[in-house]
């Protein structure tokens, strides 16, 4: 029997800010890699922010698998996840966990639905402020609008074009209450992980790879 979906209540479905936030980022920064191998960069001097926003603007669709690890103040060791990512352009992205428990994660338009064992949550964006300005920004990034991403975020790209890393430190303070930076990196037009250190001190990383295990 298919489960009844109902507005997510935060404290009943136990998702804060926090989580969702991070969650949508590795999401919606992983679709980069999916079809990332289309679009590489050319090793010239004058590689910069904006090469880089060009680039990650042309993807369509694509899928890849994830490693996610958590390491939180109160636990000894890092907490771990897996699964698949699925992107469609415009604006529909799917976190399928497959262990330790599985779970999906779809995001559509300003629709996020969670479905966890056999309970169905929708949550509207426009009800989480924070959350939505996280999404925002990442679709922005997506769609190479630097202009919009830096609103929100200071952008700072370091290494080459086969070892970069884009750092994006929050300018509202709302958002520097829950993320302290981001870190992404990658190689060329290939996302390979996204780090996320949260103003609390506990931090998340996810490692992502091509479906098929192709880098």
């Amino acid at each position: 029997m298919r489960a009844h979906a109902k507005r997510a209540d935060p404290l009943e479905c136990n998702v804060s800010v926090v989580r969702f936030s991070r969650r949508l980022w590795f999401g919606l920064l992983a679709a980069w890699s999916l079809l990332g191998c289309a679009a590489g960069f050319a090793a010239s001097p004058d590689w910069t922010v904006d090469r880089l926003m060009q680039s990650l603007s042309r993807q369509t669709s694509g899928q890849a698998t994830f490693v996610e690890r958590k390491y939180l103040a109160v636990l000894d060791q890092p907490v771990e996840s897996s699964g698949e990512l699925r992107f469609r352009a415009p604006d529909r992205l799917e976190k399928i966990t497959l262990k330790p428990k599985p779970e999906s994660l779809v995001l559509e338009g300003n629709t996020v639905t969670v479905n966890r064992g056999k309970k169905q949550y929708v949550v509207q964006l426009s009800d989480y402020r924070e959350v939505a300005a996280f999404v925002d920004s990442i679709r922005a990034t997506l769609a190479g609008d630097r202009a919009t991403l830096e609103r929100t975020y200071a952008l700072h790209l370091a290494g080459s074009p086969d070892n970069w890393t884009l750092t994006l430190l929050p300018r509202d303070p709302r958002m520097a209450e829950l993320v302290l930076r981001i870190d992404i990196k990658g190689s060329r037009g290939l996302l390979r992980e996204i780090e996320i250190r949260q103003a609390d001190g506990d931090r998340s990383v996810m490692e992502i790879a091509a479906a098929g295990g192709t880098q």
